[in-house]
């Protein structure tokens, strides 16, 4: 199976259909409710319903997802009987192959109620015709890659006696982000400097987006929260409380972190853990999705996004 202990939960969503060919005469009596074996819209959908909520029990790689809601209907037509099947959950990935299964399932009941009544019986074109969920609905896109910088705030890494880890860890995971590390340093555990250079980033330095790791707990010189609200203008504390969340799902230490997230400006600066492995979950609970930030200073509000073509519903891209 795939890992997705990683991932957070989303508002997952698939549709699928499938079609059930059959004579006209067949299908008349699947309307009457005069097939020897029963309601086939009933039985199918029952069917249906049942195979999207056991799904993982016969497809090897599938997780056993918590369902919110199945609902499968069977339209009959002249000579063919459409099957679509609804499936939504609000978990760590998409639920296509419940809706698939659910599809399946209804259409192999009606296939087996149907042939002692008609040899000429197929069905095809089973498909997801529609899904939603997961950060990729979350993406926004950019012109131009923002500026960023990531300052390590250790005294013990200042002085040279221990090697950054969580830095060159947030580095690594924003390569693959529409962000540029411009800057990359190590500071000592002191509030005025670290203060100092977030200002200078921000006002100077053109940076806007500022991630620090180190100095968020409840030891004497961990002093990285007090120094940023000296240099913010607001606060935004979903994004802590984020942070937050998802670590206390993974270790119950997270309580004890401290991160502090505001604006400056236009700009955003996040706390994030010293720990390396803390670092790495705090930025995969938090993005894509912080980046939405941006286009909400500029006054471009929730506008979605063409998936596609990265251009939002106004067909501009965020500055």
């Amino acid at each position: 199976m795939i890992d997705v202990s990683t991932k957070f939960n989303t508002l997952r969503y698939a549709r699928a259909e499938g079609f059930l060919h059959g004579k006209s005469e067949t299908l008349s009596r699947v309307s009457e409710k005069t097939v020897p074996k029963g309601d086939v819209v009933e039985v199918a959908r029952a069917a249906g319903i049942t195979a999207a909520k056991r799904c993982a029990d016969w497809i090897v790689f599938c997780h056993p997802i918590p369902l919110d809601w199945v609902e499968v209907s069977l339209t009959v037509e002249e000579e063919v009987i459409r099957v679509q099947a609804e499936v939504r959950s609000v978990w760590k990935t998409g639920v296509e192959m419940e809706a698939i299964s659910a599809v399946s399932a209804a259409l192999l009941n009606a296939y087996d109620m149907l042939k002692p009544l008609d040899d000429s019986l197929f069905f095809d074109n089973v498909r997801v015709v529609k899904k939603k969920g997961g950060k990729n609905d979350f993406k926004d896109r950019f012109k131009k890659k923002l500026p960023a910088a990531v300052l390590v705030i250790s005294d013990s890494t200042f002085a040279g006696k221990r090697k950054d880890k969580s830095g060159k860890i947030i580095q690594a995971f924003l390569e693959n982000q529409p962000v540029t590390v411009k800057v990359y340093e190590v500071l000592p555990d002191d509030e005025e400097r670290i203060a100092a250079r977030l200002r200078k980033l921000v006002d100077e330095e053109g940076v806007k987006l500022i991630f620090t790791t180190g100095g968020t707990g409840l030891g004497p010189k961990d002093l990285t929260p007090e120094a940023t609200i000296k240099v913010i203008d607001r606060e935004v504390p979903g994004i802590a409380e984020a942070i937050r969340r998802h670590g206390k799902e993974r270790t119950p230490y997270a309580m004890l972190s401290r991160e502090l997230v505001g604006v400056r400006g236009k700009n955003l600066i996040v706390n994030l853990p010293g720990s390396s492995r803390g670092a790495q979950e705090s930025l995969e609970a938090i993005f894509p999705g912080v980046l939405h930030a941006f286009p909400m200073m500029a006054a471009a509000g929730h506008r979605k996004q063409d998936r596609k073509s990265g251009k939002n519903k106004e067909g501009t891209q965020h500055d």
